[in-house]
C-alpha cells in the first residue's frame, strides 16, 4: 500500500521535512516513489504539489495524521 507521509530532513534540531509517497513497508528514510512537497516546522512554511497529490490518493494512497492537516491547510488558503 502507498501512504503519503513526512521523511525528515535538516540537522540536530532544525527538522525540515518532505512529503513523500512511498510504500508502507519502507523506513522513514527510504527510497520515495515521488516528491510531492516540502514541510518546514521552523519557519512555519509548506509547498504542495497538488495534482502529483490528487494522482495519488485517487490511485487509493493513504495520508498520515500529519500530512493530512497540512493538505487540508494548504487548500483552505487557497479558497
Amino acid at each position: 500500500m502507498v501512504r503519503i507521509r513526512l521523511t525528515r530532513l535538516g540537522r540536530k534540531g532544525r527538522p525540515f521535512y518532505r512529503i513523500v509517497a512511498i510504500d508502507s513497508r519502507r523506513s522513514r528514510g527510504g527510497a520515495a516513489l515521488c516528491n510531492l512537497g516540502f514541510f518546514d516546522p521552523i519557519q512555519k512554511q509548506y509547498r504542495v504539489h497538488l495534482a502529483l497529490f490528487d494522482k495519488y490518493l485517487s490511485t487509493g494512497a493513504q495520508m498520515s495524521d500529519r500530512v493530512e492537516a497540512i493538505y487540508k491547510k494548504h487548500l483552505a488558503t487557497m479558497e
